[in-house]
C-alpha cells in the first residue's frame, strides 16, 4: 500500500505565501534602489541645519 506525503497547507495558503514573498521582494528592491537618494536628502538636510534650523525655515 502506498503512503501519501502529508501536505502542510491548502493551495490557497501556498498561493498567498507566494504572493507575500513576491510583494516583499518588490518592496525590498524599491527600498534598495531608493537608498542613494535618501542619503543625498539626509546630507542636504544636515547642511541646512537639521533640527536646529526650525526657526530659520518655516
Amino acid at each position: 500500500m502506498k503512503t501519501r506525503g502529508r501536505r502542510t497547507g491548502t493551495a490557497a495558503q501556498r498561493v498567498l505565501t507566494a504572493e507575500i514573498a513576491v510583494v516583499g521582494a518588490l518592496v525590498l528592491a524599491l527600498f534598495v534602489t531608493e537608498i542613494p537618494s535618501m542619503m543625498r536628502e539626509m546630507k542636504i538636510w544636515r547642511i541646512a541645519g537639521g533640527l536646529r534650523a526650525r526657526h530659520r525655515y518655516p
